[in-house]
């Protein structure tokens, strides 16, 4: 039986904006959750409004539906009436994953820990644009940014605010190839905590990010239960979580075989998980045990752990939960392979994997 856990609603908690842009933050958080079921995202909202009050005399759920289908959020089936969220909405949910952990970012620059060192494989190119997250100051145009801040402020009562900064483009000779690991394991939505949600939106925030800003390099997503496969990004907003144990071999060896594939010279893999592994593939059968670390399941783990570092393809492991194997087996494992390795609660899950990554295409690998 599908459950949903909801936090405590605050009523105009979801910001500014008309009626129908409220409802529709409501309404797309909801389609990720549930792994996108339009008409039981729907039921749900017309709960929130009659226990909350979401909507008045003026502007109804009917209104609400109605704009949904006009502005191409939602289609009918013609021949049974079910409602399906479109690729409009699946892109709403993704942009808007981005713009709440970068939002998250923004507050967090003054206490980051990034490198100031952009590396050997840049120049600088002819173009400027708008400071961004991420940038350094040794790429801060002065003279552009001052005369920015003239234009936009006078110079009677001259200041310079962040919105004034120019940065100089530089073009990056080297690429980044980078395997994202999501574990979707029973667990990710046990205990009363919803895990799986965060990382679909770290996800969707990491795609954005490298489509937008890093467009030359590659992003490849793939997931782990009993066994690992590949999404597609425009897959990732209705990911779900399935009755499944903790295979972090196979989706090892498909992120190598992935990045095998790349050309790339930076390859990389960032793993978010909440549990040690429990399985493992022995030609057709799984080999299981949830009891603790079992010895044969890391054996084979951290040889492959060994495996990425002799490919030179450093490994970041996110981890979501306190479990105390969790952290005994990531310690091993980060050890043998130099990688790197957080633990990170929800809420900070973008930041730590935006700011690793960041500072991964900064590395020169020689």
């Amino acid at each position: 039986m599908r459950g949903h856990l909801f936090t405590q609603f605050v009523p105009g908690a979801s910001g500014a904006g008309s009626p129908f842009e409220k409802l529709l933050n409501l309404f797309t958080q909801i389609l990720s959750m549930n792994g996108g079921d339009a008409g039981e995202a729907l039921s749900i909202l017309n709960e929130l409004d009659n226990r909350y009050g979401l909507t008045n005399n003026s502007y109804g759920m009917g209104d609400f539906i109605d704009d949904l289908k006009e502005k191409g959020y939602i289609q009918e089936n013609p021949a049974n009436g079910e409602l399906k969220p479109t690729a409009a909405a699946a892109r709403k949910i993704k942009t808007d994953a981005f713009e709440e952990i970068f939002a998250k970012l923004r507050k967090s620059m003054p206490g980051g820990h990034k490198t100031p060192h952009v590396g050997s494989g840049d120049e600088q190119a002819a173009d400027t644009r708008a400071f961004q997250f991420g940038d350094t100051f040794e790429q801060i145009s002065l003279s552009e940014s001052i005369t920015n801040a003239h234009i936009n402020h006078g110079i009677q009562d001259f200041f310079i605010t962040e919105e004034d900064l120019l940065v100089r483009e530089r073009e990056h000779k080297s690429q980044t190839s980078t395997v994202l690991m999501i574990d979707i394991s029973h667990s990710m939505i046990l205990y009363g905590e919803d895990r799986i949600t965060p990382a679909k939106k770290v996800a969707m925030a990491l795609g954005e990010l490298i489509t937008t800003r890093y467009p030359k390099d590659t992003l490849d997503v793939l997931v782990f239960g009993n066994d690992a496969w590949q999404v597609q990004l425009k897959d990732l907003p209705y990911l779900q979580v399935g009755p499944y144990h903790t295979n972090t071999v196979a989706g090892l060896e498909l992120a190598m075989q992935m990045l095998r594939r790349r050309k790339t010279r930076n390859k990389q893999i960032f793993m978010i998980t909440d549990g040690k592994p429990t399985c493992i593939r022995e030609g057709t059968r799984y080999y299981r045990n949830s009891f603790g670390l079992d010895r044969k399941i890391l054996t084979r783990t951290l040889n492959l752990a060994a495996q990425c570092l002799r490919q030179r393809i450093p490994v970041t492991t996110f981890m979501i939960a306190s479990d105390p194997y969790l952290k005994e087996f990531v310690q091993e494992f980060t050890r043998i392979n130099q990688g790197r390795a957080y633990y990170s609660d929800l809420d900070d899950l973008g930041s730590f994997v935006f700011e690793d990554y960041q500072r991964n295409r900064r590395r020169n690998l020689g």
